[in-house]
């Protein structure tokens, strides 16, 4: 059995910045991974999927030029194995980086393999058992798999990333950021997309508007969807294909026909792998790991950070948790989970940039709400730039004048919405970005126009 002061299980945006520095603070620690160094972001994640939503964007900017004057002659195509190799340089410099360093650090020890807990705080990864004080789980998550598609070969958001053609007809079932991130990535590189979700909406979660308004765009660009699907299922047709029944309350054909299958409908905690049952830390019915507001499990000692404990879900909100228990341990702060503010992007062309809450959450906690909006159409920059779909607002307290929630859906809207958040950390009245002066000609100087202009919402 060896000894270290702490065990990091998953090196993911967590888990790796975490093991490098107690490594320089003298810790001795092992370190964990049975699948591939960074994890989930930088392998099927993040760095991935945004190289190929910019290739997506070269495309779109290759067959749209007519309307801001550039006549671009056609014969503009994806070349999948190109894409796919830009992707694949990008995620190999990011993990050798790792590897180098994890290499050269005589404070970690790094075990290539699967993690299961054989005692309280005693792990085993193949023949190899270890114990320690301290365990940190970043174990992340995977795509969930509905009942109804044993049969047929689809793809998940991980392994559509190693396709070197572009599907001719690419079925997506779930209308949510990963479906909508692909199909109008696979859309604008050639393929005839389908999305099949069973909500009347697109992303449940967010306001109505927002949802109607996405809905458009991508109806504009030519993806079709199949909403309110119910009893949704797959099988393999004799030609090879791929068949997903459908029941529509909206009505249309019982089966969608074509060549691949995305299942997109989200995500699953990879700690049922674990054998936490040894260790007496509590999950929730979902497989989430219960923690505190300091990521502590009720097992003094053992910590979950990043997707598994399911307080974010985002690279942004794992790093943070990075950050929360680094900095509480090392530098004699006291930060909590509870401090920060929601924020995520949907990386969709325009983009949406979310800071707090929605409208409809405001209302549910009782707030005397106030909302300022601006429609992209009215933003000469946008209109420069022939980008008008999409809004921007912001909600705001009556009582205190702080700003509890905005949404930038609009070109710029996922680094945009940074201004706003900026204000809601300093927990500033709205005031003091609608006095500002911002740049001309930019899409951000209408925030204090918008801010202008409230009115109250019931």
């Amino acid at each position: 059995m060896q000894e270290f002061d702490a065990i990091i299980i998953g090196s993911g945006q967590a888990g790796t910045p975490l093991v490098f520095k107690m490594a320089a603070q003298g810790k001795k620690v092992a370190f964990i991974e049975k699948q591939h160094l960074g994890g989930t972001c930088l392998n099927v994640g993040c760095t991935p999927t945004k190289t190929y939503v910019a290739s997506a964007r070269r495309m779109w900017d290759a067959t749209n030029g007519e309307a801001l004057g550039v006549m671009i002659p056609k014969g503009a195509y994806a070349d999948m194995k190109q894409i796919k190799a830009r992707k694949d340089s990008l995620i190999k410099k990011s993990v050798d980086g790792i590897a180098g360093g994890l290499e050269k650090n005589e404070n970690i020890t790094y075990f290539k393999g699967e993690a299961t807990f054989i005692g309280p705080k005693q792990l085993a990864v193949g023949e190899a058992e270890m114990t320690a004080e301290q365990i940190f789980i970043n174990v992340g998550g995977r795509p969930f798999v509905p009942e109804g598609f044993e049969g047929v070969s689809y793809l998940t958001n991980e392994s559509i990333l190693e396709l070197e053609e572009v599907p001719e007809h690419l079925i997506i079932v779930g209308g949510s950021y990963i479906g909508l991130e692909f199909g109008q990535m696979f859309k604008r590189f050639g393929s005839r997309v389908t999305i099949v979700e069973k909500g009347d909406t697109l992303i449940k979660r967010e306001d109505q508007e927002v949802s109607d308004t996405i809905l458009q765009f991508f109806k504009d660009e030519g993806i079709e969807f199949r909403l309110q699907a119910t009893c949704i299922s797959g099988e393999k047709e004799a030609d090879g294909g791929i068949s997903i029944q459908v029941d529509c309350k909206l009505g249309g054909p019982p089966k969608v026909s074509g060549t691949h299958l995305l299942l997109a409908v989200g995500r699953k905690p990879n700690t049922n792998q674990l054998n936490l049952d040894k260790t007496g830390v509590l999950v929730d019915d979902h497989g989430y790991i219960e923690v505190d507001d300091y990521l502590q499990t009720n097992v003094p000692g053992i910590f979950a950070l990043g997707d598994c404990n399911g307080k974010g879900a985002f690279t942004h909100t794992a790093y943070n948790d990075y950050e929360i228990v680094a900095e509480n341990m090392f530098a004699g702060k006291d930060r909590k989970v509870s401090d920060r503010i929601l924020t995520y992007g949907l990386f969709t062309d325009p983009p949406l940039g979310r800071a707090g809450i929605t409208r409809k959450e405001a209302l549910s906690k009782g707030i005397n709400l106030l909302e300022a909006k601006r429609e992209m159409s009215r933003i000469s920059r946008a209109k420069e730039k022939g980008e008008t779909n999409g809004f921007m607002s912001a909600l705001i307290d009556a009582d205190t004048k702080k700003i509890v929630g905005a949404c930038v859906l609009g070109v710029g809207g996922d680094e945009i919405i940074g201004s706003i958040l900026n204000v809601m950390y300093a927990d500033a009245a709205y005031t003091v970005i609608r006095d500002s002066v911002q740049v001309h000609p930019t899409v951000s100087e209408l925030i204090p126009t918008m801010l202008e202009s409230l009115k109250e919402v019931s």
